[in-house]
């Protein structure tokens, strides 16, 4: 059980995630992006990173450059000089995530790590920037969630993969399932594939566990609402404006 909140959380709830910096329209985990993100208010952002071929470490979701930029390929089987050519929507560069840790310092990162190649990268990135309080390190892979735990130590915020969601879903029936300590956080999605994850009954198991629950991705204000009637703890959004206005009708936007 977390008994101290990681410094990552240290900011009023509910948080207000703008997921890929605000993917609505398309310029995705871009600088442009992040910076109407930081513009609109938010301090909080929903990244992914992967591995060049020469170890940069790059914020970008897909596998491949093919669904939103307009070059082509595997980022893990292309050098940085190559992909940094490479436009989001034909016009924005593909950031560093390095860059962006520089480039919005007062911003936290929520952070997945999309390809075994980044992990060890991204933990040394944050140690050598000292960024300890400002990143939170996510997975679908609860084993590479806990390979970056073991390799940066309980200074690194992580959150459950899939497996430890599972486990804590388990836990808020009454049924016995192990979890990884050193978790500050459950990200998860409100359903999978038909199945309810986010109800009452896992909030009160979270928070008994001293976890905060942040959910993806909520683009929605009927569905925002609910979520925080619910009593989660943050809500990540491609609509940035969206949840800013649920947020501030509640006095919540902070």
């Amino acid at each position: 059980m977390t008994s101290e909140r990681h410094p990552y959380l240290d900011h009023p709830a509910p948080l207000a995630f703008a997921h890929r910096g605000g993917a609505a329209d398309g310029i995705e985990n871009t600088a442009a992006a992040f910076r109407r993100a930081a513009d609109a208010g938010y301090r909080y952002f929903e990244t992914d990173v992967h591995a060049s071929a020469d170890g940069r470490l790059v914020a970008f979701h897909d596998a491949t450059l093919d669904r939103v930029t307009d070059a082509g390929g595997r980022l893990a089987e292309l050098p940085w000089s190559e992909i940094g050519r490479a436009r989001v929507a034909g016009r924005e560069p593909l950031p560093l995530f390095e860059e962006l840790l520089e480039a919005f310092p007062e911003a936290r990162w929520n952070v997945d790590i999309k390809a075994e190649a980044a992990l060890e990268p991204l933990v040394e990135l944050i140690r050598a920037t000292g960024a300890w309080d400002r990143v939170c390190v996510g997975s679908f892979s609860e084993a590479r969630v806990a390979r970056a735990h073991r390799l940066a130590g309980p200074r690194l915020a992580t959150s459950y993969g899939v497996r430890g969601i599972l486990g804590l879903r388990l836990r808020s029936y009454g049924v016995p399932a192990p979890l990884r300590a050193g978790a500050v956080c459950a990200q998860v999605p409100e359903s999978q594939n038909g199945v309810r994850v986010v109800d009452r009954r896992f909030v009160r198991e979270a928070h008994a566990r001293g976890l905060q629950v942040h959910v993806w991705t909520v683009n929605e204000p009927e569905r925002m609402a609910a979520l925080l009637d619910l009593g989660v703890d943050g809500i990540m959004t491609d609509h940035i404006e969206t949840l800013r206005t649920v947020l501030s009708e509640r006095g919540a936007w902070v």
